[in-house]
């Protein structure tokens, strides 16, 4: 068999396997009380296997040790296939014990054995593997330090120390036969039943058409900004990325198209990378949906998913604000003018009637998500509707008209992205395994009490730090979970919500995609405009700088986030006292960070910015509004001193 032709034979396994998962995880996670029928296994002790289990198969094909190997030569490629087949034996088998023996447990108590504790820690190893292969080194170096501690924990010293366990019967109910922890657990059980359809939502918009029409349109109605391809690539990547969920996808689906735009209108590779980068990781906390990541928060806290949307609103408007007001400044630092007419640049991005057709495609699913959501719906029978809507929609679209088979590859493309997201998800099961079982949290909740003492600022600052390390390189939903299961105790034991803790962990989950050295986004951003990568990675952390001040400004201003769960009575007064003074640290910040205003700001004009937005958010009422009154005929000063001749 030639190279080609196994290739498509991995290419159609891949293909008719996301697809299977795609279609399994969706019946099953329709609302049971709908009129269409639940059909199939939807047992947790058969489902979840039955999608882990596809996933492992689709994975192991898209990124086989046999493809590999056989790059290294004919005589090691059966090398590389025997790894392949052992893992995916490994796997299958672990998974059939854990259905028999899980069902087994409904009935009657099992003793576990030697055996059950083998099969424990090889499929966590398999695992493991399967997600270095998928998602890099990161979050499988964090899994094996994670079993290591539990199996050393005894030997530790100091608070660090767990109790004696039986290494049989502990390892074997915690790593594996769980479905509260562990790899085939809660969170597997959630984003299986909850988040599935969403991320088909976002595949199926990136396939049928929306996607790419969303960004004409964005691009049509910035034309006469000076910065009209950064500002379009801020809009279509809040819109889009809402959806996906995923900040390296938005970067790539919408990227291919605005980096290059923005080049075009003078601005450089590495800014133009470290715009899209930065809008593009911010979807993930843009309502309505905000991906992955607040469905499986909704499901933790217990706090209604309609709630969570509500309180990320007003924050999340406020950072796209910030990256709007830093577009101006660059826009004004480099002297680029508007553009009027858009064809002048890209005929391909002319805006045509189909375009607007092709826009409900977006605006109607989000619509019908937050509809629904009023209506008292789940979030996974709002995102079911939402689908089911969206399905006959994309019929709007003449290229789904003539190859209505792009439906199924956006499933199959959606399946797919499922299952690799599943790799990462498992690693988390041993990590939420070992968290609980050692009782970890409680322990850094004692270290951190005694390195920031009462004072909510310093734990708050541990917190983000340690978020920002422990986010670097992994995915945003396991980055979310491992940092909050470890330091969320020790955030709500000083008097702040559940809400705000895990919203504060959220925000800096995400930021960890721009935050150099691991700046995942940032590299993906860079690959695409050409640029240095961690020049580009810079450039988004300055853009997105406001995006590090959010999480404290509502965790000191709860008000913000407007709902009762946020632990503060919502009331006007407050509520537009750090409104109104954010938009002023906005300007603040955004003109510091890239060095100009109305013109190129000196050393100690940038310091004075930066130290006034600081003092605005400061609690106490004399500071605040001393420094904002100071700051507001500070801006008044400038602009009336330097005021430059030019629209922005």
């Amino acid at each position: 068999m030639s190279d080609s032709k196994a290739l498509d034979w991995r290419v159609t396994i891949i293909f008719l396997t996301g697809l299977f998962v795609a279609l399994v995880g969706l019946i099953n996670s329709y609302p049971t009380y709908w009129i269409i029928p639940r059909l199939g296994p939807f047992s947790p002790e058969i489902i979840r296997p039955l999608i882990l289990g596809a996933s492992v198969i689709l994975v192991t094909f898209k990124y086989s040790f046999t493809a590999s190997f056989s790059e290294k030569g004919p005589r090691t490629k059966w090398i590389g296939l025997a790894l392949d087949i052992l893992i995916c034996a490994v796997i299958a088998f672990a998974l059939w014990r854990f259905s028999i023996d899980m069902l087994d447990m409904i009935d009657t108590m099992i003793l576990f054995e030697p055996s059950h504790s083998i099969i424990a820690l090889a499929a966590s190893a398999a695992f493991i593997i399967l997600c270095w292969r998928v998602w890099g080194a990161a979050l499988a170096i964090v899994g094996i330090v994670a079993l290591f501690y539990y199996f050393t924990g005894p030997y530790w010293p100091g608070i660090f120390r767990t109790a004696p366990f039986n290494i049989i019967s502990s390892s074997a109910e915690d790593l594996w036969f769980n479905l509260g922890e562990g790899i085939v657990g809660g969170i597997t059980g959630i984003l299986i039943f909850t988040a599935f359809p969403f991320v088909l939502l976002g595949a199926m918009l990136e396939r049928t058409g929306g996607a790419r029409s969303l960004i004409k349109i964005a691009f049509h109605f910035t034309r006469k900004l000076r910065g009209g391809p950064a500002h379009a690539a801020i809009m279509s990547s809040a819109l889009f990325g809402t959806m996906s969920g995923a900040a390296v996808t938005n970067v790539v689906a919408t990227g291919v198209i605005t980096i290059p735009m923005i080049k075009k209108r003078g601005f450089s590779p590495a800014f133009a990378g470290g715009v899209e980068a930065t809008a593009s990781s911010a979807g993930q906390i843009m309502p309505p949906v905000m991906g992955a990541a607040a469905l499986v928060m909704a499901d933790i806290t217990e706090i209604p998913y309609i709630n969570i949307i509500i309180a990320a609103l007003i924050p999340a408007l406020l950072y796209y604000t910030s990256l709007f007001t830093s577009v101006v400044f660059e826009s004004r630092r480099l002297g680029i003018e508007a553009v009027a007419d858009l064809s002048d640049t890209d005929t391909d991005l002319t805006v045509q009637r189909q375009d607007y057709y092709n826009l409900i495609l977006i605006i109607v699913p989000i619509a019908t998500v937050i509809f629904a959501l009023l209506w008292g719906f789940s979030a996974a029978g709002a995102g079911n509707i939402a689908l089911t809507v969206l399905v006959p929609l994309s019929f709007l679209n003449p290229e789904v008209r003539q190859t209505p088979a792009l439906i199924i590859r956006a499933l199959a493309n959606g399946g797919r992205q499922f299952g690799e997201l599943l790799m990462s998800v498992a690693v988390v099961g041993i990590i939420v395994a070992v968290l609980a079982a050692t009782g970890l949290p409680n322990d850094f909740t004692l270290l951190v009490s005694q390195a920031g003492g009462t004072e909510l600022i310093f734990t708050l600052m541990i917190a983000a730090i340690a978020a920002l390390m422990l986010s670097m390189g992994i995915p945003t939903l396991p980055a979310y979970l491992t940092v909050i299961l470890i330091l969320g105790p020790a955030i709500t034991k000083l008097g702040v919500s559940v809400l705000v803790a895990h919203l504060f962990v959220l925000y800096f989950s995400v930021a960890s995609s721009i935050t150099p050295p691991v700046a995942i986004a940032a590299y993906a951003a860079a690959s695409i405009a050409g640029g240095p990568p961690m020049m580009t990675a810079v450039y988004a952390m300055r853009i997105g700088l406001v995006k590090f001040l959010v999480p404290f400004v509502f965790a000191f201003y709860p008000v913000i986030l407007i709902v009762q769960e946020s632990g503060v009575p919502f009331e006007w007064m407050p509520f537009l006292s750090i409104l109104l003074r954010l938009i002023v640290v906005i300007y603040l910040v955004s003109s510091a960070v890239i060095g100009f205003d109305q013109r190129r700001l000196p050393a100690w004009e940038i310091i004075s910015r930066l130290i006034l937005g600081l003092l605005i958010i400061f609690t106490n009422p004399l500071i605040h509004w001393g420094a904002a009154g100071v700051a507001i005929l500070f801006l008044i000063w400038h602009v009336i001193k330097f005021r430059v001749k030019a629209s922005t």
